[in-house]
This record gives C-alpha cells, sequence and structure tokens, in this order.
C-alpha cells in the first residue's frame, strides 16, 4: 500500500505543497505549521480505526475521502483527529486522501525539499526489518566476521546440534 510520508526536517515552510493542494482540490488537504522555528507538515494519516469516521452523524466520511453532499459541517472529526489533519472550510470538512486518481499528487510535485514522499508501506518495512535483521546478526556492511551483536540460532540448528553431541 502506497502511503505519503512526511519529513519536517526537510521542510523549509515555504507552503508550495499546501498551494499546490488548493488549486486542485479547492481547499488544502496538507496543512503547514511552525513551531519554534521548525515546520511540519500535517496530513491525514488514514488511520485505519479512524475516529473521525467513527464519530461523523452522517457517515460522510469512508476510508478514502469525505463525500461533501452528506457533510453537514458539524466539526466533530476534526476535533476528534489525533493528528489536527481535518479541517472545516465552506462548512465542509476536508482531508487529505492522498490524490488515487494521480500518480504523483501535487504536494509531493510542488515540494523542493523533498520533504513529501510516497512510499510503498510494506516495502519500507521490509527494508527496514532486514536492514535490523542483518544488524543484529552481524551480516550488515562494515561488521567483522565473528564479532555479531547477536548469535541467531533456529530451533532446527539447536536441535541438531543436540543431537551430533549424542552421537
Amino acid at each position: 500500500m502506497e502511503k505519503i510520508i512526511i519529513q519536517p526536517e526537510l521542510c523549509d515552510g515555504c507552503l508550495d505543497c499546501q498551494e499546490a493542494c488548493a488549486q486542485i482540490h479547492g481547499t488544502s488537504g496538507i496543512l503547514v505549521r511552525e513551531v519554534e522555528g521548525s515546520y511540519y507538515p500535517i496530513i491525514c494519516q488514514q488511520c485505519e480505526d479512524a475516529p473521525c469516521k467513527i464519530i461523523c452523524p452522517t457517515e460522510a466520511i469512508d476510508d478514502e475521502s469525505i463525500e461533501k453532499e452528506r457533510c453537514i459541517g458539524c466539526g466533530l472529526c476534526m476535533m476528534v483527529c489525533p493528528f489536527g489533519a481535518v479541517v472545516i472550510h465552506e462548512r465542509k470538512a476536508h482531508k487529505c486522501h492522498q490524490c488515487p486518481d494521480l500518480d504523483t499528487p501535487a504536494c509531493i510535485k510542488a515540494c523542493s525539499q523533498r520533504a513529501i514522499a510516497k512510499v510503498n508501506s510494506e516495502k519500507l518495512k521490509a527494508k527496514r526489518q532486514l536492514a535490523h535483521i542483518q544488524k543484529i546478526s552481524g551480516t550488515s556492511k562494515g561488521s567483522r566476521r565473528g564479532a555479531e551483536l547477536m548469535h541467531i540460532v533456529t530451533a532446527n540448528t539447536r536441535a541438531k546440534k543436540a543431537l551430533d553431541k549424542e552421537a
């Protein structure tokens, strides 16, 4: 599953992402907030058990977007969003829906600092798991053979060693 990720340490606060999103959708689904001189782009995290979806009295929020015809602009979704990613604009709720109809979302194209990217979350997870396994097993680049941080022994290997000792 592809997901938009944010790297706030790269954001320079130019607001190009907000403007690009607003040009396409009428209002921006991404918000950039400044806190003590640092900038933080905020987007919907597409929660699995989304509180905004659960609390919506008109069931206007589904997994991908908000149905504008059903939205009554009550603001309950905005109040329960743990990320502050839902906004009310012109009496309708808005949030990032990750632009599934575009190859590259406008916010990503507009970001000159590359603080916003779309990644395959499963591939990213697998890559990080592999890096972790290599680190703890001592097989990562730069590690010396025999100087492992941890020796991983499977149940089959332990059983074989026990049998070899008896023989």
